[in-house]
């Protein structure tokens, strides 16, 4: 079941989205409980076309996201991160056109790390370290963006509005 996406259109929801997620607590959730919101994470990222879903986009103030990026053969890796860091950075950096789901309609150039290290938990509560570059490296540092109470627009060099004939 899809849920509906928080945007910045309204200033409270705004303000939701600025606000820095709780620490995900597994000890609160059945594992079919976990699954299911995880499921239905995914689902929502998937019928919004995106490729990332925090947690606080769909209303859930913890720290966790979802995130479903193809690699160079175009195979498509699926992830859940719960209390995700970034915990290394590299120096290089890449600035590409960026968009969100809780920005509808507005795109910018936004710089970003070409290389990072994350760290959190999957689903299971087992650690996990992934070195990410390129397009997934940006996906997580925006997904984590959201849980630290950011936004894309804070980076953007500018951004663009689509108009209505455009979208």
């Amino acid at each position: 079941m899809t849920k509906p996406i928080v945007t910045v259109t309204k200033k409270e929801d705004e303000r939701f989205l600025r606000t820095k997620t709780e620490a995900f607590d597994f000890s609160n959730y059945k594992k079919r409980e976990l699954q299911e919101i995880v499921r239905s994470m995914r689902e929502t990222m998937k019928k919004a076309n995106g490729v990332g879903l925090s947690a606080n986009q769909i209303g859930r103030n913890e720290r966790f996201f979802v995130a479903q990026v193809p690699d160079t053969q175009g195979r498509q890796h699926f992830y859940a991160i719960f209390n995700p860091v970034i915990t290394k950075t590299s120096d290089d950096m890449e600035t590409i056109e960026e968009g969100c789901l809780s920005v509808p309609d507005v795109y910018g150039p936004t710089p970003r790390h070409y290389r990072v290290t994350l760290e959190g938990l999957d689903i299971h509560e087992r650690k996990v370290k992934i070195r990410a570059w390129g397009l997934l490296a940006r996906v997580f540092q925006h997904e984590v963006d959201h849980l630290n109470g950011g936004l894309f627009l804070d980076k953007a060099r500018s951004v663009t509005k689509l108009l209505p004939k455009e979208k």
